[in-house]
């Protein structure tokens, strides 16, 4: 049995936040883009390219969280 401390504790927590913060941002921005592109669809183009810009983001994200799951052993 492994005991957690509270520094593994807040390190678990911070990576659940950039990874789940990511994911939030990137869902907002999606749905905008396919509301607007409901509303002009000659706007798609735009749109798509609007809603896979904050997908950097969430790989940023995913990434920030295994590097901290690296640092603290956990992975």
């Amino acid at each position: 049995m492994v005991e957690v401390g509270i520094g593994m504790g807040i390190a678990i927590v911070g990576c659940g936040i950039a990874i789940l913060g990511s994911a939030i941002g990137q869902g907002m921005s999606a749905s905008a883009a396919v509301g607007a592109t409901a509303e002009k669809p000659e706007t798609f183009g735009k749109n798509v390219v609007f809603a896979v810009l904050p997908e950097t983001q969430a790989i940023y994200g995913l990434l920030l969280g295994i590097l901290i799951m690296v640092g603290m052993g956990l992975i």
